[in-house]
Formats: C-alpha cells, sequence, structure tokens
C-alpha cells in the first residue's frame, strides 16, 4: 500500500470519526470518543517526551479527570463521585500529589517533570476539556473550528508549495512560508464565514459577518502558533512525527497541534462575543 493510498484512507477515517462525534449531536458518543482523544494524545505527549511510567500514568489520569469534570457538568449526569465538583477536587488533588510525589521518587531531575506534567495539562488535556464547553454551547462551532483549521492547513500547503518564497521561522518549521499563511488564512477567512455567518442557512449559527471573520483570523492565527509549537518540540526532540496512530499521518499530536491552541483562543471569543 503505498504512503498516498495510507494517508488518503486514515485521513478519511480520522475526518468521518470526528465529524460523526459532533454532528449527531449525542453528549456520550462525543465525549467518549474525545475523552480516548485526550487521554491517547497526554499520552503520547509523555511518550516522546521520555516521561517515566509515574509521570505517564498521572499526566493520563489528570486529562481523563479534568475531561469529565467539565462533560459531567455539561451532561448533569452522575458519576465516578457524584459531580462535576468531586472530580474537579480529585483533579487537583492528584496534581498537587504528582507534584509533591517528587521529593521522594529521587528523579535526577524533578524540575523537568514539573515542567513536563504541567506542559502536557496545559498544551493538550485542557484544550480538548475547554472542547466539551465549546460542544454544549455550540457544536457547530466545534466543527467549525476543525474544519477551518483543516482547509486552512490545505490552503497554505497549496499556495505555499507554489509561491512560497520568504519562510516564517526556518530553524523551526522550514516548510512554512509567508505567503502559504496568507494563502491559507484567505481559504479559511471564507470558510468561516460561510460557517459562522450561516448565509446559505446549515449550521444555524448567527454571527455577524465581522463576528465570523474575527473567529475565523484568531483560529488561523492560533492554529499557526500551535502547530509551530509541535515543530518545535518535535525538532528539539530530533523526531519526525509524534507517532504512528494514523499511518502516513503521523500521531494524534499531528493532527490535533492547530487544533489544541486554536481551542483556547474560540474558548476565550465564546465567552465575551
Amino acid at each position: 500500500m503505498t504512503n498516498f493510498v495510507k494517508r488518503t484512507i486514515f485521513g478519511t477515517l480520522y475526518v468521518a470519526l470526528v465529524v460523526t462525534s459532533l454532528l449527531l449531536l449525542q453528549p456520550y458518543y462525543f465525549g467518549f470518543v474525545f475523552l480516548l482523544l485526550s487521554m491517547g494524545s497526554v499520552r503520547e505527549f509523555h511518550r516522546i517526551t521520555h516521561s517515566d511510567m509515574f509521570l505517564t500514568v498521572s499526566g493520563v489520569v489528570l486529562s481523563g479527570l479534568l475531561f469529565c469534570g467539565l462533560w459531567t457538568w455539561m451532561t448533569s449526569t452522575a458519576i465516578v463521585f457524584a459531580s462535576t465538583y468531586w472530580i474537579l477536587l480529585i483533579y487537583f488533588a492528584l496534581l498537587l500529589v504528582a507534584i509533591v510525589a517528587e521529593l521522594f521518587r529521587k528523579a535526577e531531575n524533578p524540575i523537568r517533570n514539573w515542567g513536563l506534567l504541567f506542559t502536557g495539562q496545559v498544551m493538550v488535556a485542557l484544550p480538548f476539556a475547554l472542547m466539551v464547553l465549546i460542544f454544549d454551547e455550540a457544536p457547530m462551532l466545534l466543527l467549525a473550528l476543525f474544519v477551518i483549521i483543516w482547509l486552512n492547513d490545505s490552503g497554505a500547503y497549496c499556495v505555499g508549495s507554489l509561491l512560497g518564497r520568504h519562510k516564517m521561522i526556518p530553524r523551526v518549521s522550514p516548510g512554512k512560508t509567508w505567503e502559504g499563511l496568507i494563502g491559507g488564512m484567505l481559504v479559511a477567512l471564507a470558510v468561516g464565514y460561510v460557517f459562522l455567518a450561516d448565509p446559505f442557512g446549515f449550521t444555524g449559527l448567527s454571527y455577524t459577518a465581522w463576528q465570523a471573520l474575527l473567529v475565523s483570523f484568531f483560529i488561523v492565527v492560533f492554529g499557526t502558533l500551535g502547530d509551530l509549537m509541535e515543530s518545535l518540540l518535535k525538532r528539539t526532540l530530533g523526531i519526525k512525527d509524534s507517532g504512528n496512530v494514523l499511518p502516513g499521518h503521523g500521531g494524534f499530536l499531528d493532527r490535533f497541534d492547530s487544533v489544541l491552541f486554536a481551542t483556547y483562543a474560540v474558548a476565550f471569543l465564546l465567552a465575551v462575543m
């Protein structure tokens, strides 16, 4: 099987999984899929950064608790210890335990372990948890986030391949150009307008044209920063892909790097707009 065929098959499966979990509007299906994605992404982060078993398990468990805490708030479903309050209380208690544990583990570099634990939670676990809040408020907005990122990447690749001359940050990502960024952003703004302003009446969203363009702009900017940050991480670690869970596409972080950082922007704009 050629690499192109692999990319096509697994790329289609990935898109279908994400789109289906959002379009079905079923909190249980969405919660199950994105909980696994969150925990799998955090595990992958700790694997590529060579975290030990304690740190990896701590990060994965914490990501699951954080996600479930906000998910139970969204669904008002009593699981684990009966409420969001208790789940999040356990999350912070275990986070404190993982921090204090460095006193007794005799690790060579406890500060590095603290940094990896917090980085995994802030860069990966928290954005996945914030997706729950976005889904609760407007599932189509979360779908728009993914679609805008996907088409921005496609537009940036096509324009960058044809017209790219000026490198953005060559030491981090040699292939990214300013021309590609502009091309991808133009595509993203057009797609964002269609999704968010909804001139054809198929998403149910009611943003004004300016709001739609503003949200799309921030998604592109923060998504690009997320992509560059993961590129910096991989370049520092000397790896090409974060994993091989999706043959031809890499790992979880390769697929979600842009989305995770852009989630912060969407969550903020959702709160203030």
